[in-house]
């Protein structure tokens, strides 16, 4: 644990705190409110720290689980990649980058809210596959593993095509532009990264062609 907490010290931070305001939201439907975005509110110069306080709950313990799950499959390795405050700035900046788009599409809109850190996830998980696009990921409900590069093309695929077609009350768009946002984040913090990406995709093709 020790351990941990110095190679990894502000994913730990996020990871804990995001734990605790969700479980507490739970029980406490007022602060839950509160911390929601809202668009309609935020366009008027209202409510603006919701961009951040609407990362840190989530709908339900699913919900909760599946992207506290996500965050420390990819987290904890990349800010030991990209370092400590690189990370914290790829997180935050996507978590209120990610929510722009529904603060335009919403604007009008008092009934809609969003909640959530899958943006600011999306963008961790790209930031990753930027890294190590071959690496292998199991995706339930997938029985078998796929490379990192091929989730990301269906996973910007899906999000794109739900943004426009989807009625599931998800914000698909938080998701596709936080990958956006973490793609971007990462080639103005590391622009060697983009070479190095290219050059490992085009050796993964070579070995599967050979």
């Amino acid at each position: 644990m020790i351990e941990i907490l110095h190679q990894a010290p502000i994913a730990c931070f996020i990871f804990a705190i995001t734990l605790f305001t969700s479980i507490m939201a739970f029980s406490n439907p007022d602060w839950f409110g509160k911390m929601m975005f809202h668009p309609y509110s935020v366009y008027r110069r209202e409510k603006v720290h919701t961009f951040i306080t609407s990362g840190l709950i989530h709908h339900d313990y699913m919900h909760l689980a599946f992207n506290m799950i996500s965050f420390y499959s990819f987290a904890f390795m990349l800010e030991q990649i990209i370092g400590h405050w690189q990370f914290g700035l790829l997180y935050v900046v996507s978590l209120i980058v990610s929510d722009l788009p529904s603060l335009v599409k919403h604007k009008n809109d008092w009934n809609y809210y969003s909640l959530g850190a899958s943006g600011a996830i999306s963008a961790v998980v790209f930031s990753f596959i930027m890294y190590a696009p071959m690496a292998m990921m199991l995706i339930l409900p997938l029985p078998f593993q796929i490379p990192a590069i091929v989730f990301g093309v269906i996973y910007l695929v899906y999000c794109h095509f739900a943004s426009k077609h989807a009625r599931d009350n998800i914000n698909h768009d938080a998701h596709l532009f936080g990958a956006f946002c973490g793609i971007g984040i990462t080639l103005i913090l590391n622009p060697g990264v983009a070479p190095m990406f290219i050059h490992q995709v085009s050796e993964g093709v070579r070995s599967l062609l050979h």
